[in-house]
């Protein structure tokens, strides 16, 4: 008879999830100062070779120092999937949020940022099958409306398209990105260290040789180097943390925690911009807090079967990191606790418990 299993706390997801979006949402204030001396199309590209470089040292310094065991590597049938996501969400997005974060205010980008979410939630339920509720859905219409208010042109009752343009390049961007985020949760189990070093060292050289071809110019050494840090913290170390938050919680809760990096861009370019908060921020911001909490409060539990299964990932037997969905035996056996990978089954297992659309739980939904 197999043992009773406990379930990890999925607050470590959550954690993971809002620490990405505080990185991210620091990102764009960060950008708009930069964007004074720097084309859109260079600083997009240097954001994301920062991000590339700066991991792909810390991967170094690790295998110097023989710190950790070897994480899990991609499977052949992965690289597509790989390859898909540096190309809409590592590619396209930075340099459509770049142009339209040069031709509109920082805080109203960071707000209209919160549209990735919904562009990944979208995608996840309804090409990808990841399971939702009512409460999930009316929590996406909230952001939307939020969404619609922030880009809405507001020179007076004409139809703007000039003004309309900024907002349809950052909202771009968050599709590119949420079909990102969809397709890098195919590979999500395995090192996400390499997932994020990988987007960052291909989507920042292509778009640096475009930005290059198109005449651009390398910018100062200050806000080179300024580029390349700001890309290691928000779009590197958030990255690896968005990857690991999506074994845990799945692509669309994933994405509504990190809904909370627009608000925190919002916020910070208010204060250090000297930005206005303008009645339709406060009012768009007042909707996407409604849907993110409707997102954040859910709660799911329900009698569900696991078929039997085969792959290769990180995970732990024993500690507090031990998602109870690992009891295989080991010889010769492992400390309890040891981080290790690789390829193991899991017998077919019916139980209930709270859980999200995790590595273990991807069970259709009547």
């Amino acid at each position: 008879m197999k043992k009773p299993h406990h379930h990890l706390d999925p607050t470590q997801g959550v954690g993971m999830a809002l620490a990405a979006a505080l990185l991210f949402g620091a990102s764009t204030p960060f950008a708009k100062l930069l964007l004074t001396d720097a084309n859109p199309w260079m600083l997009a590209a240097l954001l994301y070779l920062g991000s590339g470089l700066g991991l792909a040292a810390l991967r170094a310094l690790r295998r110097l120092r023989r710190a950790e065991m070897p994480s899990s590597r991609l499977q052949p049938g992965e690289w597509p999937w790989l390859a898909g996501a540096i190309a809409a969400g590592g590619v396209a997005a930075p340099v459509l949020l770049m142009f339209g974060l040069s031709r509109m205010p920082a805080a109203g980008a960071s707000l209209l940022l919160n549209a990735e979410s919904v562009f990944t939630a979208l995608l996840a339920w309804f090409a990808f099958r990841e399971n939702f509720d009512r409460r999930i859905a009316i929590g996406m219409v909230a952001i939307v409306a939020g969404s619609a208010v922030l880009s809405w042109p507001r020179q007076g009752a004409v139809f703007d398209w000039a003004s309309l343009w900024p907002g349809l390049a950052v909202l771009g961007a968050c599709l590119g990105w949420g079909l990102d985020n969809n397709l890098t949760r195919k590979v999500a189990l395995a090192d996400a260290g390499f997932i994020a070093m990988s987007k960052g060292l291909v989507a920042g050289g292509v778009n640096l040789a475009l930005a290059l071809f198109l005449g651009a110019q390398l910018p100062s050494l200050p806000i080179l180097l300024s580029a390349g840090l700001l890309g290691f913290a928000s779009y590197g170390v958030s990255l690896v943390l968005f990857v690991l938050a999506l074994r845990h919680l799945g692509t669309a809760r994933t994405g509504a925690y990190f809904a909370v990096a627009p608000f925190f861009g919002a916020v910070l370019a208010v204060a250090l911009l000297g930005e206005a908060p303008t009645p339709a921020l406060l009012l768009a911001g007042g909707l996407m807090a409604l849907g993110v909490w409707l997102h954040v409060s859910e709660r799911h539990a329900h009698l569900h079967m696991h078929e039997p299964l085969a792959h290769a990932h990180s995970h732990v037997h024993g500690g507090p990191s031990d998602d109870g969905h690992h009891d295989h035996i080991h010889e010769p056996a492992l400390p309890p606790g040891t981080r290790h990978s690789h390829s193991h089954g899991h017998t077919a297992l019916s139980h209930s418990h709270a859980h999200y659309p995790d590595a273990h739980h991807r069970h259709r939904h009547g």
